[in-house]
């Protein structure tokens, strides 16, 4: 069971007004500007926390660091990143889903679990008349 804290809700709070993915570094930042009086180690603390429980998601940058974000769907979902500003959408995908535990099947695979980040670019920041075919 975890534990409410008022820096764990002062950092759910900082991540509901966000849209993308944010290092600790940024969330604490954030929350310094706020008016909270937060140390980083405690960020860092609440957010492995957090998202061991389910309640954040978890991206690995190209450099290794550990990005967070707190979802709207509590569900299995995937995302959509754009690479120049970071703007997330979540997606429910079922027919990719459902490939996958095929897939699985065929190699002997069960108790599947698994995380989907697709990079792009969004339509702000995409190239004018380029559009993604499929």
């Amino acid at each position: 069971m975890q534990r409410n804290t008022r820096q764990r809700a002062a950092i759910l709070e900082t991540l509901s007004r966000q849209d993308d993915f944010r290092s600790a570094q940024q969330i604490h930042e954030q929350m310094k500007a706020d008016g909270e009086t937060v140390g980083l180690a405690t960020v860092y603390r609440n957010l492995q926390a957090l998202s061991k429980a389910g309640s954040l998601d978890v991206l690995v940058a190209d450099d290794g660091e550990a990005l967070y974000r707190q979802c709207a769907d509590s569900g299995h979902h995937h995302h959509l990143v754009c690479r120049e500003c970071g703007r997330t959408v979540e997606f429910l995908a079922p027919e990719l889903e459902a490939a996958m535990t095929s897939i699985a099947g065929r190699n002997g695979f069960t108790d599947l679990d698994h995380t989907l980040e697709v990079f792009g670019l969004c339509t702000e920041h995409a190239p004018a008349g380029r559009a993604v075919s499929g």
